[in-house]
């Protein structure tokens, strides 16, 4: 419904005059001035909602903005769920990367909790997640919160939010704490005092440092070379340091990338999945000799992305994706004798079922995203598809790009020493387990309607064929099942045709948590009868792969 320009302006001006930002502010007064409805209309329309994934979205003035009026809300509404379950006095520790506006929304944050009476804690700078999830735990806090839009463009911002396990907050406590939020009348009403918090300092980074070391084998192999992007992020010294501290020789750093930088400026989308976004790392590890393979974080390094050498293609290198570096990372832990449940999300690979049942390890799936995984009993070892790695789930109960660079290059150097690469073992995996083949059709759109409507269409229309694959069976997600909770998401399970060269496939559809994209997640899963069959059997999955993502494009009429 739209909102009437008088009572518009009105809102506008109510929150100009407790905004405590000049910037934004200063931004919402000239369109106050200029009556610009429209845009005006856009910042008020609602207020930008605190879930699962606690804030993210475009910086700016108004309730649809991140900023540090809605910031302070989301402080206030954290610190009164906090006391309302009794650990009012405990201690809130906050980290934040190298973001436009991010060392001010934690220090906000920190002002915020001493006001309410908790104690507070702000890491010494802008640091990587998962050195403040490890803080969460080490310091025996009873929440954190992480100042990150991770790979999100360079406008946005977020607000990450975890409890005293160390795990992000899953339901029903981010509806808790979000009703607390809505019950914030005033800014006025959240005492704030410009003083009270402590700044921790280095002794935290060298605990979480210390801890890396139960990542990797004592004696095992360290020779490798290694090319490193932190993609304008935060990751570079705490990788670095952390490469220097296992005995690897220091990585090869893209210089162009190399410091935190909130712009961004040699990528479109600081995300290592994005078209382009590799290509320094490639050019990099063309110009220094002995690299074996190139290693990216995201910018708050939680996420890690892996190339490996690509003869005769133009790059040269080809980035792994995040099944097959959850894989590599699988059996490399199952050669490591660990013990513990496997886990990922239903949208990745189901090979690590796979090699879970071989090694007679507990295997389970969740949901998407670590608030879920985290959360399975017994855990070892968790991934999901998005790049994200939980190898040490004792020390960081979340993903961790820093530890996940320590183990898969501790991985390469024994493969190298054994004159063998990370290709090879991929190999060796889609032979005893059959080729599990991976893509996903992502369609970003600026009207958010277009997915409600593609997954309204889907779920009206639902496809019975798909790349001459029979839909065997299809699950609505928003309905939840024996294993799950309710989300919106659809997943068909394809039966196997030996017309087409497919044994079985999975597709899930669901809309995008964190960005405005509608999300497939596709699998098949081809056998190889032999080492010689795997060309082939490649070339039968990229077709079926294909033929999936056009017939499930017109299914949706995207």
């Amino acid at each position: 419904m739209a909102i009437d320009p008088a009572e518009l302006i009105s809102r506008a001006k109510a929150w100009q005059a407790e905004d405590p930002d000049a910037e934004t502010r200063e931004e919402l007064g000239k369109l106050i001035d200029a009556e610009d409805t429209e845009e005006l209309a856009a910042r008020f329309a609602g207020t930008l909602q605190f879930g699962t994934a606690g804030l993210r979205g475009e910086l700016g003035a108004g309730p649809m903005r991140m900023n540090r009026s809605v910031v302070i809300r989301a402080a206030a509404g954290l610190a009164a769920y906090l006391k309302d379950k009794g650990q009012g006095e405990g201690l809130v520790v906050i980290g934040y990367d190298a973001r436009h506006k991010s060392a001010d929304f934690a220090r906000d944050t920190a002002a915020v909790m001493v006001g309410a009476g908790l104690k507070a804690a702000v890491l010494p700078r802008p640091l990587p997640t998962p050195v403040l999830a490890f803080a969460i735990r080490h310091l025996g806090a009873v929440a954190g919160v992480e100042v990150t839009a991770s790979h999100n463009p360079p406008r946005d911002n977020g607000y990450k939010v975890y409890l005293g396990d160390g795990s992000q907050i899953v339901p029903p406590a981010d509806g808790e704490i979000a009703e607390r939020i809505a019950a914030v009348a005033s800014l006025h009403d959240v005492p704030r005092p410009s003083e009270g918090w402590e700044i921790l300092g280095e002794d935290v980074l060298d605990a979480y440092l210390a801890r890396t070391d139960a990542v990797l084998t004592p004696g095992s192999p360290r020779g490798i070379g290694v090319v490193y992007t932190p993609m304008h992020g935060v990751g570079r010294d705490v990788l670095v340091a952390a490469f220097e501290r296992a005995g690897f020789p220091a990585p090869a750093v893209v210089a162009e990338q190399a410091e935190p930088d909130p712009d961004f400026p040699t990528v479109a989308f600081p995300n290592p999945e994005e078209p382009g976004a590799m290509d320094l790392a490639f050019a990099t590890a063309r110009a220094t000799e002995g690299t074996d393979i190139v290693i990216a974080n995201d910018p708050d390094a939680d996420r890690c992305a892996v190339a490996v050498p690509a003869p005769g293609t133009e790059a040269g290198w080809r980035m792994l994706r995040g099944d097959e570096v959850g894989a590599l990372l699988a059996a490399h832990l199952v050669t490591k004798q660990a013990q513990g449940t496997f886990a990922t999300t239903i949208v990745s690979s189901s090979l690590l079922s796979r090699i879970a049942a071989a090694a007679s390890l507990p295997y389970e799936e969740t949901l998407t995203g670590f608030k879920w995984l985290a959360r399975v009993d017994g855990l070892r070892y968790a991934y999901e598809e998005a790049l994200g790695y939980c190898v040490d789930p004792e020390g960081v109960r979340d993903k961790d790009g820093i530890t996940a660079a320590l183990l898969v290059t501790e991985l390469a150097a024994g493969l190298k020493q054994a004159g063998r690469t990370l290709t090879d073992l991929l190999d060796d995996l889609a032979l005893r387990h059959g080729l599990h083949a991976t893509d996903q059709l992502s369609v970003r759109v600026q009207d958010l309607s277009l997915i409600g409507a593609a997954m309204e269409r889907l779920r009206e229309q639902p496809p019975t064929v798909l790349a001459g694959l029979s839909v065997a069976s299809s699950d609505d997600l928003s309905q939840g099942t024996d294993a799950l909770p309710p989300t919106d998401g659809l997943r068909y399970h394809l039966a196997g045709s030996e017309a087409v060269g497919v044994s079985a496939g999975r597709v899930v559809v669901r809309p995008s948590g964190t960005e405005p994209k509608l999300k497939c997640y596709l699998e098949v899963v081809v056998p190889v009868a032999s080492a010689q069959a795997l060309a082939q059997a490649r070339t039968t999955a990229d077709a079926a792969l294909t033929a999936i993502k056009a017939d499930l494009s017109a299914a949706a009429g995207i």
